[in-house]
């Protein structure tokens, strides 16, 4: 049974390891390129919730990983999300001046500084998994790096963030909505499970499939979720600009379905990843949690 008390504990143990974590991984501010160094600080650490890691702590236990492992893997999974932040910020992009309650990466320092950032953020990410033996065998330790190249790449967020910008100004179907939102945000979010799963026990086929659901399922209820908060919530609650989406004419689930049935829609997929789930009993306790918290969030 589930005890609210328990889980953010959990929660707050692990956003700490994976805070110390990434405070360890990044270059220190004082060493050369000094600025640089401290912009990709001032990007990833200090902020934000850190969900993708805390997912792949979350599947990590339920294959019985080592805790080390997971927290590398995580790492580089929010390396990838933050670099990812600071390049949607810039004004080709979705031109934002606020990120996790303080100014962008390119307000704070200046445009071609956040461009290097993003991709210094990306290139250690994929340094930590070839530094640190993160699996039981080579064979799935070079799956991880394909796992996670696959979604960063053009068929992953990259494209999705492709397609979102295309879309501006149109009126997108659901099914189209979904078809860019695997991309864009769910394909790192399946990562992150799959990731932190491949740092322990090895999973038959049988047993991966419907993990593999869970994932893409509160990867895409985690989109529907944040287009329900960007149309409802504050900017000083969520830490960014609010009501963005609809002041760029962009297709949101909101857009498409109204607040009330983007809910509807989001519990629906909660539902759908958390049957994914049934086979594997208490090992699945966070995931469950975790979805629970995606989906239920006000922030």
């Amino acid at each position: 049974m589930s005890n609210s008390a328990d889980f953010q504990s959990w929660v707050h143990a692990r956003q700490s390891r994976i805070e110390s974590t990434l405070q360890n991984v990044l270059p220190a501010s004082e060493i050369a390129p000094q600025r640089l160094h401290q912009a990709m600080r001032y990007a990833v650490l200090g902020g934000g919730k850190r969900v993708r890691p805390l997912l792949a702590f979350g599947a990590g236990e339920l294959a019985q990983a080592d805790p080390g492992r997971v927290a590398i893997a995580g790492a580089a999974v929010e390396l990838i999300h933050a670099y990812s932040l600071v390049h949607d910020d810039l004004p080709c992009m979705d031109d934002d001046v606020l990120r996790r309650g303080k100014p962008a990466c390119h307000i704070q320092y200046d445009e071609a500084t956040a461009l290097l950032v993003g991709d210094a953020l990306q290139s250690i990410a994929f340094q930590l998994i070839a530094d640190y033996r993160l699996a039981n065998d080579s064979a799935t330790q070079l799956d991880m790096v394909k796992l996670l190249a696959a979604a960063a790449g053009s068929r992953g967020m990259a494209g999705g963030q492709a397609i979102d910008l295309e879309a501006t100004g149109k009126s997108l179907s659901v099914p189209e909505l979904e078809f860019m939102h695997i991309h864009k945000t769910g394909a790192l979010i399946r990562a992150a499970v799959l990731l932190g799963v491949r740092c322990g026990a090895s999973l038959n086929e049988r047993e991966l499939a419907p993990l593999d659901n869970f994932a893409k399922c509160i990867g895409l209820a985690f989109q529907v979720v944040d287009d329900v908060l960007d149309a409802e919530a504050s900017t000083a609650t969520l830490g960014k600009t609010a009501g963005k989406d609809a002041q760029q004419n962009k297709p949101t689930y909101v857009s498409a379905l109204g607040a009330a049935g983007a809910r509807s829609f989001a519990e629906e997929l909660r539902q759908k990843a958390l049957q994914g789930l049934d086979g594997f009993g208490d090992r699945a306790l966070r995931l469950r949690e975790l979805a629970d918290f995606i989906v239920l969030r006000k922030f």
